[in-house]
C-alpha cells in the first residue's frame, strides 16, 4: 500500500441462510487509497479478510450492471462509488432494496427477469424479409428517439429507488418500463400492440406514482421516469382512440 493509505470501516450485511436466522451487519476495518472503489473494498475484505462474503461482480467499468447495492441507503454501482467520498465516516453496504436476499449481498432477481422477458425485449420484425432484400435501414433521427433508452444495463438501481415497487411488486417497474419504450419506439419494431397491453394493464405504467428517484440513481442517465410518463400518455391515447373504432372491430 501506498503512504496515503487510510482505514475505513465497512459495515456489510451478512446473511447465510444455512446458519443465519436473520440478517445482521459485520464491521471490518479495510485500508484503502483514494482510487479504490466499494467494489475493490469488499474485493479486500473477501481475499484478505473473510472469504465467506459472497456479492455479485464482473466488468469493474459500470457496464454490465451485476453490482449493484445499497450504499449508505442510496442504490448504486458499488464499482463506481469511491470509498474516499465516505471517509472519515463509515460506509454501509447492503443488497438492494425491494428484493428477496439470496445470500449476504446478492438479491433474487427472478421477478425483475420475469418482466424483463414478459416485454420481449429485442425487435420484432414487421414483417419477414429475405437476406436479399437487404438491411432493415433506419435514419440517425429515427435512432435518436430511442437512443437514450438503449443504454439501460438492467442493474435494477431504479427498482430498489422505487417506492411502489417496494410496496406492489406486481408493478412492471420503471427499468422493464424503458427498455419497453425503447423497442417500441423502434422504427423497425412490429411489436409495440402487444408491448402496450403490458402499459395499459393495472399492473403498468398507472401504477407509478410518479416519484422519480428512479432516473435520480441511474447511472447511465436513461431517465426511466420520462419512459413512464410518455407511456401514460401513449395508454391514455389507446383507451380514447379505441371508442374511435367501429363496432366489433378489435382495439
Amino acid at each position: 500500500m501506498s503512504e496515503q493509505t487510510r482505514t475505513i470501516q465497512m459495515e456489510v450485511l451478512r446473511y447465510r441462510p444455512e446458519q443465519d436466522s436473520e440478517p445482521f451487519f459485520q464491521t471490518y476495518s479495510v485500508p484503502f487509497t483514494d482510487d479504490m472503489s466499494v467494489l475493490q473494498g469488499l474485493h479486500y475484505i473477501k481475499e484478505e479478510l473473510d472469504a465467506t462474503l459472497s456479492y455479485r461482480w464482473s466488468c469493474r467499468m459500470a457496464i454490465c450492471g451485476s453490482c449493484g447495492m445499497m450504499i449508505n441507503r442510496v442504490p448504486n454501482l458499488s464499482c463506481h462509488t469511491f470509498m474516499r467520498d465516505y471517509y472519515p465516516g463509515a460506509i454501509r453496504v447492503e443488497p438492494l432494496d425491494h428484493f428477496p436476499i439470496e445470500r449476504d449481498l446478492v438479491i433474487g432477481a427472478d421477478d425483475f427477469i420475469g418482466k424483463l422477458e414478459s416485454i420481449k425485449p429485442y425487435i420484432v420484425p414487421k414483417e419477414i424479409r429475405h437476406l436479399d432484400q437487404g438491411e432493415y435501414l433506419q435514419t440517425p433521427a429515427e435512432r435518436d428517439r430511442y437512443e437514450q433508452f438503449s443504454s439501460c444495463i438492467n442493474c435494477m438501481l431504479c427498482y430498489a429507488a422505487c417506492p411502489q415497487y417496494g410496496l406492489n411488486s406486481d408493478f412492471i417497474g420503471p427499468g422493464v418500463m424503458a427498455l419497453l419504450h425503447r423497442y417500441n419506439e423502434d422504427t423497425r419494431d412490429g411489436g409495440q400492440a402487444e408491448r402496450m397491453q403490458i402499459v395499459n394493464a393495472e399492473e403498468g405504467v398507472w401504477s407509478c406514482t410518479a416519484v422519480g428517484y428512479c432516473s435520480v440513481v441511474c447511472p447511465k442517465g436513461v431517465d426511466p421516469a420520462n419512459a413512464v410518463n410518455v407511456n401514460k400518455i401513449n395508454s391514455a391515447k389507446d383507451y380514447f382512440f379505441g371508442f374511435l373504432k367501429p363496432k366489433g372491430e378489435a382495439k
